[in-house]
């Protein structure tokens, strides 16, 4: 038909790829559709055009005839579609767009339903988050139908071609210009019909059942880790895959510690008088109890870290350490002895020229200070 040069019409260059070609052409054939330009006999002889360039220079052997001699060189097989027609170069470059597209051999993708995902949320102890462990969990699930093998058909008995679609799972339907692919009505994409079901299944492929599965929780897990276990999720249907579960891991609050990554904190509370004077303290770890050596004159909020006391990561074999946030406690419930013992000691220390509370005098200091400034502002 045409003796404009192919190229041109498609506004490519002569060493255009196959993907340059499909994507000029849809443009192209988009613009000069016969649907949006209805009775437009100028806009569908360049529809024609389009077409007739992009099936020279889509079939590689006409290309390169068609290169080589022009259009003389195509002797006759320029204006046919091929063997498929037009409907098949067009389903070629817009079936990505209209859930079209030719499988194998022209025949339509059977669709396979992938059994679902499953979520099974697990809560442990720090101690066993940290040092990792094993655990049994149960789980409610559909699994493969044991009747009938998963296939959904009756024992003896085996699941039939459709004769709707003839077994390609997809049906074509035409609409106005377009000729667009879609799962098959009957049998919903699957290919084959159940006429006998299982009695078990009732032609499912799959029952409800809890299954009992050992979990290995590797060292150093934190709340929010998730651990997948391929294919333990739901049987898919009619025998297709199964999905995954997923573990999501919950570490139970600690009565001791509070986790910061790899290290571990905890409060420490002392008396005055060890603060004061000094001594020894026994602290918990997660491996067992260390000492503590309090220096004389600790105050409240001090930190002492007991290094490789703390915990692990999974990304890291390292323990952390473990921050111990020592709390100076107030003495209550003091009788009369006791607190004439602490009424000496406060005339003493009032008594004494030496700082006995190097805070409490800085912060008095302070408050002068503003209160001076106040009054000569």
């Amino acid at each position: 038909m045409s003796k404009r040069d192919y190229y041109d019409v498609l506004g490519v260059e002569r060493n255009a790829s196959e993907a340059e070609l499909k994507k000029a052409y849809r443009r192209l054939a988009m613009k000069y559709h016969p649907d949006r330009n209805q009775g437009d006999s100028e806009t569908e002889n360049k529809f024609k055009e389009v077409k007739e360039a992009y099936e020279v220079l889509n079939d590689a052997q006409k290309r390169a005839a068609y290169d080589q001699f022009g259009h003389e060189g195509l002797a006759g097989t320029a204006g046919s579609a091929g063997a498929g027609g037009f409907s098949d170069i067009f389903e070629d470059v817009f079936g990505d767009i209209f859930g079209g597209g030719r499988g194998a051999g022209g025949r339509g993708h059977r669709s396979v339903n992938r059994g679902a995902d499953l979520r099974y949320d697990l809560e442990m102890s720090l101690e066993d988050a940290v040092a990792g462990t094993t655990v049994k969990i149960r789980v409610p699930t559909r699994v493969r139908c044991k009747s009938c093998d998963g296939s959904g058909a009756k024992k003896g008995s085996k699941p039939a071609t459709c004769d709707t679609c003839a077994g390609h799972g997809q049906v074509r339907v035409q609409q106005g210009f377009f000729s667009i692919q879609q799962a098959c009505p009957k049998c919903h994409g699957k290919g084959t019909v159940i006429s006998d079901p299982c009695h078990t299944c009732h032609g499912q492929g799959r029952v409800k059942e809890s299954k009992t599965l050992s979990v290995k929780i590797p060292p150093g897990v934190d709340s929010g880790d998730r651990i997948r276990l391929s294919g333990e999720g739901e049987a898919g249907e009619h025998g297709g895959p199964s999905g995954d579960l997923y573990v999501q891991v919950r570490v139970k609050p600690h009565p001791l510690f509070q986790r910061d990554n790899a290290d571990l904190v905890c409060e420490v509370p002392i008396d005055v008088v060890t603060a004061s004077l000094g001594g020894e303290l026994e602290i918990p770890t997660l491996t067992g109890r260390v000492r503590l050596k309090v220096p004389a004159e600790t105050q409240s909020g001090k930190v002492f870290r007991l290094r490789g006391k703390g915990a692990r990561t999974v990304h890291n074999d390292h323990a952390g350490d473990l921050l111990c946030h020592v709390i100076v406690e107030t003495p209550v419930n003091l009788n009369s002895e006791q607190k004439e013992l602490l009424q000496q000691l406060r005339r003493t220390m009032t008594e004494s020229n030496q700082e006995h509370s190097p805070k409490s005098k800085s912060w008095l200091d302070s408050v002068k200070k503003v209160f001076d400034d106040i009054r000569f502002s």
